[in-house]
């Protein structure tokens, strides 16, 4: 007897490939912002998830690299509210950078986005590794809009690279400095100072909104 072809198989292994991978990044991503990178053991974490360390090696490699897909999806999403915020001013790019930037400086005040993405990340992959990854998301949209304002006069013209990286270095000094901070108030001052920064960039200063 012929045995029944099952050619649904393959679909449903590589869906359970992706249901084990988005579980363990899940699972991974709540123990690194809560604990820290240096306290998750591994066994606790793939136990919680119900697979074995060899899963996690077989789809991460090493818990390292469980970490960079973690970092790789807060980073996404960072950029994706920074992207919506900017898409809600589609033909002012003036706009667009000052609500992206706020989105960004909001985004990054999350205590767990902080300790995952501005906190281990540079130390456990490497400050160059980490800086690749934040300009492959955010800081794309960042050099993206700031070459359109130096292109039609909104800011003096000058090299693009370096003034992205003293923002973005900025901003992400301003994030490190809200997760310590205890005053209720210091992420509206900071996003006002920002404002304040970025309309001191202009050709003409004028409404720093």
């Amino acid at each position: 007897m012929t045995a029944t072809p099952r050619p649904n198989t393959p679909r449903t292994k590589a869906a359970q490939r992706e249901a084990t991978m988005a579980a363990l990044i899940t699972e991974g991503r709540r123990r690194f912002a809560h604990q820290g990178y240096a306290d998750v053991g591994l066994a606790d974490l793939v136990a919680a998830v119900g697979v074995t360390k060899g899963a996690l090696y077989h789809h991460f490699g090493s818990k390292a690299g469980l970490f960079r897909a973690v970092v790789a999806q807060v980073q996404q999403e960072v950029a994706d509210r920074v992207s919506a915020a900017a898409e809600h001013h589609p033909d002012d790019p003036w706009r667009q950078l000052v609500a992206g930037c706020e989105a960004f400086l909001a985004a990054s005040a999350d205590p767990d986005i902080q300790r995952i993405m501005l906190i281990d990340a540079p130390a456990v992959l490497g400050w160059h590794e980490w800086r690749a990854m934040d300009e492959a998301a955010s800081g794309r949209l960042l050099v993206d809009v700031l070459t359109v304002l130096t292109g039609d006069g909104t800011l003096p013209a000058q090299p693009v690279p370096p003034l992205a990286r003293l923002l973005s270095g900025a901003m992400n000094e301003a994030a490190l400095w809200l997760a310590q901070s205890t005053g209720s108030a210091d992420l509206a001052a900071t996003t006002a100072a920002l404002r304040r920064l970025l309309a001191g960039l202009r050709t003409h200063a004028g409404d720093p909104s």
